[in-house]
């Protein structure tokens, strides 16, 4: 099939839709800017579905550095500190933009910003909108701005299928549109794709982020981080729904407890108990599932009938589902939730691909570390936008066309994989396991089938937690549970992949957490 060249005057590319590609493209105007969506906006956006808000040091009993030390600790010594202390300072004044872009954040009585509680935070910094609706009200605002800037073209069902590189240079990108192919002529481009949450079974994002950002990044040469480290929420809605609904942290943080079918609380002797780090609560929990029991969340004591009020989003989730959050505690379990790990870049969100950016959860930027500070995701991605749509704005434009690829993508399917990554890449880890998978995927990964992209997806992240003979945060191993004090941090490059085959290569870098 030949490709339709689709002139868009060399204007940059934001692959996705979600909060972190809105931002980006509102913070290009009025340079001219093409967005993607590869559904209708709103659709399957992770942003849209985020119930926790941001974190920022806005009271007055916070600074940055306590919000600093909080980030890092979750990080368990894995963090750009550098990075974290610029994303953390740089969050309030986002949260300030955010409301001259008319997102309705929630306040007290006073009129100051209401803060809320989550795990592992040791103030109140969570700023919400509409209670559990954060994700939904700033992508409704967002939305609306950017439909009104005459700067942003945006081009909705359109799926990315490979980036075009030459001489190590972005210089396109092939997409498909209602069957067609077309090739856009660009030398910048920006992956705003979200994370790997759709290659498990039990996940909270949607079915169709598989890691579609990774998967093209990789395909260009460019630099991937920290891979192995997932983040699994421990209280997402247990039913047969999927994507599976959220329980909000924030529930947790207005007291709610965990308890099984019995009513015991087998977190009371943890410290933090149910407030512990995502990755605690989350091992705790399923251990309990792995050895029969039922888990549950109760807050009932703590709200009872105000939780409709403070929760009304997921009260209606729990409702639909017949259960009544004021009156009976609520069966959770963990669901893949958040990738620590994505494209490599540098302060300005700038890949090791020349003119290739990623903004966003597709982005690895050193903040989260091993494992993500609750809410401190929708931080980073209002602060990095900014700084990536400058650095694209000062970049070249223009745009040169090479020969192009022999063969096109299909349209990618992660479903034939899902049962392969929930097993080898799930909370708890061994070796053999993982092994298996590399040899299960490889030659998937090297096919020409819609399952490919999400294989060679899966093949990276099995190798890269392979090659991490620790446990350490989010990634736990049954067969090296002890932490390593000498591990570093940990970048691959997909080489060449051909006739069963691959070539990737290795590096460790320092870090200054």
């Amino acid at each position: 099939m030949t490709p339709d060249i689709h002139d868009i005057g060399g204007a940059p590319v934001i692959i996705g839709a979600g909060l972190a590609g809105l931002l980006t493209a509102l913070h290009l105007a009025p340079q001219p800017v093409v967005l993607l969506s590869r559904t209708p906006l709103g659709t399957e956006a992770s942003s849209t579905l985020a119930q926790g808000g941001l974190a920022a040091s806005l009271g007055e009993d916070d600074t940055p550095e306590l919000h600093l030390t909080d980030t890092l600790a979750a990080g368990d010594g894995h963090c750009d500190e550098q990075m974290a202390r610029r994303v953390i300072e740089a969050a309030p004044k986002a949260i300030e933009n955010l409301i001259r872009l008319g997102v309705p954040f929630d306040r007290s009585l006073d009129g100051r910003l209401r803060l809320g509680l989550e795990a592992a935070h040791s103030r109140r910094r969570i700023v919400h909108a509409a209670g559990d609706a954060t994700g939904r009200e700033l992508f409704r605002a967002l939305l609306g701005v950017a439909r009104r800037t005459h700067s942003i073209t945006i081009m909705e069902g359109m799926t990315a299928l490979r980036l075009v590189v030459s001489e190590g240079s972005i210089v396109g990108l092939l997409a498909v549109l209602h069957g067609g192919v077309f090739a856009l002529p660009t030398r910048r481009v920006v992956l705003a794709t979200g994370g790997i949450g759709g290659l498990f079974c039990d996940t909270t994002n949607p079915l169709s982020s598989f890691g579609h950002g990774l998967a093209l990044a990789a395909c260009a040469g460019a630099e991937l981080a920290d891979l192995e480290f997932v983040q699994f929420h421990p209280t997402a809605l247990d039913g047969p729904r999927r994507p599976m609904s959220l329980v909000s942290e924030a529930v947790r943080g207005e007291g709610a407890v965990l308890t099984d079918e019995d009513g015991r609380r087998f977190l009371a002797d943890t410290p933090g108990a149910e407030l512990a780090s995502r990755d605690v609560v989350a091992r705790a929990i399923s251990d309990q599932l792995a050895v029969g029991h039922r888990v549950y969340l109760d807050a009932r004591h703590c709200l009872g009938q105000k939780f409709a009020r403070r929760f009304p989003a997921i009260d209606a989730i729990c409702k639909q589902a017949g259960i009544d959050p004021a009156v009976e505690p609520i069966p959770v379990r963990p669901a893949a939730h958040y990738h620590m790990g994505g494209v490599a870049v540098d302060a300005e969100g700038r890949s090791s691909v020349s003119g290739l950016w990623a903004c966003g959860e597709v982005a690895c930027t050193g903040l989260h570390g091993a494992n993500r500070l609750a809410s401190n995701s929708l931080a980073e991605a209002v602060a990095t936008a900014v700084w990536v749509a400058a650095s694209v704005a000062g970049s070249c434009a223009g745009w040169q066309w090479p020969r192009l690829p022999a063969t096109i993508p299909v349209r990618p399917d992660p479903s034939p994989i899902r049962p392969l990554v929930s097993k080898a890449l799930g909370i708890v880890r061994n070796g053999k396991s993982m092994r298996d998978t590399v040899a299960t995927v490889l030659p998937i990964a090297v096919g020409e089938t819609a399952a490919a992209d999400p294989a060679l997806v899966t093949l990276l992240m099995a190798i890269a937690a392979l090659r991490r003979e620790e446990s350490r945060g989010s990634h736990y191993r049954s067969d090296f549970p002890g932490r390593d004090a000498a591990a570093l941090p940990s970048r691959l490059t997909l080489c060449t992949a051909f006739e069963n085959a691959v070539t990737i290569s290795w590096q460790t870098s320092e870090r200054s957490c």
